[in-house]
């Protein structure tokens, strides 16, 4: 073809002149690239160029099917070449541009996409791409304007808008991300994508439902889009509706094997509703799949499905490689003066009425105001309940930064001094690690609200105690451990008790026998554990295991996995969830005898056992979570009702259920013990926690390294005394 080009400046050409040789050789060329057939065009464009070698049309066409077949390299040294020749074109510092973002190099691409700009102040398509590339650098709000300069030149510029959703959903500016997706969905209703990111961004703002029902659109419109099914099950996980959420995670494994922590949350749905198919083979691969450090179980489930303390460090870190990185944009906290008060902020998704909060209020409220300042940073869903408002008077600043992004976030506790950020929630929903990997203040904690190490480099401290982390188990906790004195579980003490006395009959339980009970989350029941029940309710006749119904799934299965082990299933009878916490705590005492679970074991609800005078049995195991009852149960004075081993807490409850009279010298004791003892002393709690942290906070002053903190207990004799 080149040499057919050649010919046209021969002899049978000579009456035209050289120009229009070449304009006729450059439509030719033209014509072919625009019927794909670049090699062709390249040789005629460059036929052009022996005759003519400043003819910077060719160059840039070159240049540009250079980059369109993917050797960027080559792309942005042609594309140099145009601009020594045409300095001001447009074109060829935006597609300049596009190949320096394609080889990651995003400063240089900003500077060319502002060269493309400044020779075309009108160019929409600079502006959109310049805001991708600031994107990659997390400029969010510059990102954001370049996209809005984008559609204000080019209203119909779908990707304009998508991409314009995808910031602000990044800066949780979540009705205005709604608001994009929709108009980029109008301007092209077959954008697979867009009904993606619009279902994610319903999903934050707790529509499910209409999730959902985008995500049913994305697949109608790419069948094949694993994204689409893995999104749309976690919607209908939140909805509850788990056999549908696992079929569409099976979904998107199947499309995409190596679909990051999938694997995770289908085995975690499927305990949801206590469905142990292929539970070994699946706790197997995820194992392997940590010991090789890959993504295949977030950190929650992990702490539900492997009493580990090595495999629940390494599913944290996992994630946090992932998810949550340390992010130096805020750069670091210059050094500061001691103040009159140390600054608390607390965290949390959960201030409102939420198993955290009924923990906690009482501790916010005896917090002592003349040494501490405690400011709250509320993130959750809305919440206008009684529990909320409590809270909101509790604090000395409540602060709602739902709406605001994680940097605006770590900015304003940054702003306000805070000096040492409680992370309440770790990783639990609604969580907003980002803002501690952002550094919102020179002290960073975990407390209470993920029961195990972040394995995060940006989070200083653990709050714990002796039980639940045991100093042969530090090297599990990338955090170092503050040991309070007796546990680290707090307690509102001002909780009642209401005085209504429940009947079995109406609470579905049998007239007579003897009542195991266990209101821990479906998820927490393993085959290991539920074994052990039935080989109890087996050897203790007429007993009943009287369990909280979380699903009617879970409930039906329950029962056949008690059928299958030779036990009646309409022993197992499953308690409704009440309204009115007085009552539900009220009703425990129509139960003998908490049996507790593991790995995951009872934390809030086996405190509202002990509150209301249920004893509890554990079995300890290795994990954090695996050894909170006991530390509950040794604060209150009851370690006789810990055990070690399967065999132990099964032969202990035969026992107490075959002994009431120690049955109820443990009952009594409890009742004895309930208000004497550290667990249930909230003031004595408080000034421990405070003790803590004027520790780490004295050690930041002295410009110290955070190291492991014992606090004792006779500091709590002593008010204001913190050493």
């Amino acid at each position: 073809m080149a040499l057919k080009f050649r010919n046209l400046f021969g002899p049978k050409a000579i009456e035209k002149s050289k120009s229009t040789q070449i304009e006729d050789v450059f439509r030719q060329a033209q014509s072919l690239q625009q019927h794909g057939q670049l090699a062709q065009a390249t040789a005629a464009y460059r036929s052009i160029l022996e005759l003519h070698p400043d003819h910077w049309e060719s160059l840039n066409a070159i240049a540009a099917i250079t980059l369109q077949g993917g050797d960027l390299e080559r792309a942005v040294q042609l594309f140099d070449e145009v601009i020594v020749r045409k300095s001001d074109h447009a074109e060829a510092h935006y597609k300049r541009a596009n190949a320096l973002n394609g080889l990651g190099r995003w400063e240089a691409a900003l500077a060319s996409f502002d060269q493309a700009i400044a020779a075309n102040p009108q160019y929409a398509n600079a502006y959109c791409n310049r805001g991708t590339v600031l994107e990659r650098l997390n400029r969010w709000d510059e990102a954001l304007a370049n996209y809005d300069r984008t559609v204000s030149l080019n209203s119909g510029d779908f990707l304009a808008y998508y991409n314009r959703g995808s910031v602000l959903k990044r800066l949780e500016r979540f009705d205005e991300a709604l608001a994009s997706y929709e108009r980029a969905i109008a301007l092209k209703s077959d954008y697979a994508e867009a009904y993606v990111n619009r279902g994610n961004v319903l999903q934050e703002l707790q529509r499910h439902e209409e999730a959902v029902a985008s995500y049913d659109r994305a697949i109608q419109l790419k069948p094949i889009f694993a994204e689409a099914f893995q999104a749309r099950g976690s919607s209908l996980f939140n909805l509850g509706r788990f056999e549908a959420a696992i079929a569409s995670y099976d979904q998107a494994i199947t499309l995409k094997p190596d679909y990051k922590f999938i694997p995770g949350m289908r085995r975690y749905a499927k305990m949801q509703i206590c469905n142990w198919d292929d539970l070994a083979p699946d706790l197997e691969r995820l194992t392997q799949g940590l010991r090789d450090r890959s993504a295949v179980c977030s950190p929650f489930p992990a702490l539900a499905l492997v009493d580990s303390a090595t495999q629940q460090r390494l599913a944290a870190e996992i994630w946090v490689r992932e998810q949550c990185p340390y992010n130096a944009a805020l750069g670091a906290i210059p050094a500061r003066p001691r103040t009159d008060k140390i600054r608390i902020g607390y965290f949390s998704a959960d201030f409102r009425s939420h198993p955290v909060s009924a923990l906690t209020a009482e501790l916010f409220e005896t917090h002592d105001r003349s040494r501490f300042e405690i400011t709250a940073f509320a993130f959750g869903p809305e919440a206008g309940d009684a529990m909320r408002t409590r809270l909101e008077r509790a604090f000395d600043r409540f602060l709602d930064v739902r709406d605001q992004s994680d940097m605006e976030v770590a900015s304003l506790a940054r702003k306000i001094g805070i000096d040492i950020a409680v992370d309440l929630g770790g990783f639990t929903e609604h969580c907003r690690t980002r803002i501690f990997a952002l550094r919102a203040a020179p002290i960073q904690v975990n407390y209470l609200g993920y029961p195990g190490t972040m394995g995060a480099e940006y989070m200083d401290y653990l709050i714990g105690d002796r039980t639940v982390v045991p100093e042969a188990q530090q090297r599990h906790y990338t955090e170092k451990i503050v040991y309070l004195p007796d546990s680290y579980l707090p307690h509102d003490s001002s909780r009642t008790i209401s005085e209504t006395v429940f009947r079995r009959e109406e609470l579905g339980l049998p007239p007579t026998g003897f009542v195991f009970c266990c209101f821990n989350n479906s998820y927490k029941i393993t085959p290991d554990t539920f074994d052990g029940w039935m080989r109890i309710l087996s050897r203790v006749e007429n007993s009943v295991l009287w369990l909280s119904q979380n699903n009617p799934t879970a409930a039906g299965n329950l029962r056949q996995e008690a059928a299958r082990r030779g036990v009646d299933g309409r022993r197992l009878i499953f308690a409704n969830r009440m309204s009115s916490l007085p009552e539900h705590l009220a009703r425990h005492r129509v139960a003998d005898l908490f049996l507790d679970t593991r790995p995951y074991n009872a934390h809030a609800t086996a405190i509202d056992a002990l509150w209301a005078g249920l004893p509890v049995l554990t079995c300890v195991g290795e994990g954090f979570a695996a050894r909170v009852a006991a530390s509950l149960l040794k604060a209150i004075e009851l370690p006789e009702l810990i055990t070690s081993t399967a065999e132990q807490y099964e032969e202990l409850a035969v026992q107490l259920a075959a002994n009431p009279q120690r049955l109820a010298q443990i009952r009594q004791q409890l009742a004895s013990n309930r208000l004497k003892t550290p667990l249930f002393d909230t003031r004595a709690f408080t000034r421990h926690l405070e003790a803590a942290y004027a520790r780490i906070h004295e050690r930041y002053q002295a410009d110290m390294p955070p190291e492991h903190i014992y606090v004792e207990s006779s500091i709590s004799l002593v008010p204001g005394a913190y050493s």
